[in-house]
């Protein structure tokens, strides 16, 4: 039952999805129709471990993207309250500060990012 490299069979799948979704290892256990035990017994199966890797990877993937996608509207909204005068002065102190802050962790991590990538490339053509 997929120990090594071997595909898992529907119900492993089912429990690996279930693992991703549910709150606690005993409802996952109920979603996918096994005991506990059982599900205990597959995470220590390589290809069920492999598999459970992947979908989590694949969850925050996702999460990760869709948050990309808000932080445009986050920033309107702060730009929006920032500048509005109609907004009140904490608020729009605030919304200037969170982005300023924001601002300055970016630029340090893409500056981070740089030096990284020159890093690895000095490395590479060390090596080579």
């Amino acid at each position: 039952m997929g120990q090594n490299g071997e595909k898992l069979n529907k119900k492993q799948e089912l429990a690996v999805m279930a693992i991703i979704t549910e709150p606690t290892m005993q409802k996952a256990a109920d979603k996918a129709g096994i005991t506990t035990s059982t599900l205990y017994r597959w995470q220590q199966l390589d290809s069920f471990q492999e598999q459970l890797h992947q979908m989590k990877k694949e969850t925050v993937s996702q999460a990760t993207a869709r948050l990309r996608q808000s932080m445009t509207i986050a920033v309107d909204t702060l730009t929006e309250m920032a500048s509005n005068p109609k907004t009140p002065a904490v608020a729009r102190g605030s919304a200037a500060r969170t982005l300023l802050e924001y601002g300055m962790k970016a630029h340090q991590m893409e500056d981070l990012q740089e030096r990284i990538e020159r890093l690895e490339e000095m490395s590479e053509s060390d090596s080579a």
